[in-house]
């Protein structure tokens, strides 16, 4: 366990593996630990750096209001705290959004990308509306009335069905995150840009990944960037839904490891 430190916060991390570095940013209202079937198999061939978002796990709570741009300068500070340079970014829902900033902004610390169930696009009208209503809801009521719904959004159809115990862990792990943070980087969220016309000027490799029943960020968002992009692949992920990493973990290892071992398999210094 390991923390950087960038704009008066702490980030922590975990530094496992050697080989090509990938960093893993998880979901909104997640922890590094929805990992945790990725990272021991990553970690086989790769080195792995999975961290805390601010706001979330073992990272410092947040009190101002701050953007995906900042969250982009976070993980940096995670690279120059290990002394890397060039990372694969691995992220899911706002780690892909953040990782598409990274892309954009500081390209030359992205050796490649993978994009999982997130969205290049500005938030949409309806879901301002609605997410700022469960906001509101949230700060006075907490969030534990509004779990049922974030369940639904998180898990697809297949494992809401099969595997209650999963959704039944995830809702108590999703309870445990600062509520103040919560709010604020929902905010960050819906006050995100398009990055959908810049897409073209990614000129690294990027597989693009996304679980069938995402009923947050639908498949037409993961196909849309995969069509926007110069080098991208695009995989879905049966019985999955937003969480498809949790959801259906060999599926989506497969899927990250066929492309890693691909286009990065090289002894990195």
């Amino acid at each position: 366990m390991a923390s950087a430190h960038n704009q008066g916060l702490s980030i922590f991390f975990d530094d496992t593996g050697a080989g090509c570095p990938v960093v893993l940013g998880h979901s909104f209202l997640c922890t590094g630990k929805m990992w945790h079937e990725q990272v021991p198999a990553f970690a086989e061939t790769y080195r792995v750096l999975n961290l805390d978002f601010r706001g979330h796990g073992g990272s410092s709570e947040v009190t101002q209001s701050f953007s995906l741009y900042d969250a982009v300068s976070d993980v940096v500070a995670v690279l120059d705290e290990v002394g890397i340079e060039r990372a694969v970014w691995c992220g899911l829902s706002v780690g892909g959004m953040v990782a598409l900033r990274a892309a954009l902004t500081c390209p030359e610390r992205v050796e490649g990308l993978i994009l999982m169930d997130t969205d290049a696009g500005a938030e949409y009208l309806y879901r301002k509306l609605r997410n700022s209503a469960m906001g509101l809801g949230a700060r006075f009521l907490g969030i534990g009335p509004f779990l049922p719904s974030i369940a639904r959004l998180m898990f697809g159809a297949t494992t809401r069905r099969q595997n209650p115990a999963l959704v039944r862990e995830w809702k108590g792990e999703f309870s445990r995150v600062h509520l103040p943070s919560i709010l604020l980087s929902l905010k960050a969220l819906m006050q995100r840009d398009s990055v959908l016309d810049r897409l073209s000027q990614i000129g690294v490799p990027v597989l693009v990944l996304v679980g069938e029943e995402d009923r947050s960020l639908p498949p037409v968002l993961s196909r849309q960037i995969h069509d926007a992009l110069l080098d991208s692949e695009l995989v879905q992920i049966p019985a999955a839904g937003h969480l498809s990493a949790l959801e259906q973990p060999a599926a989506v290892n497969k899927a990250v490891l066929d492309f890693l071992d691909r286009r990065f398999t090289y002894e990195h210094a």
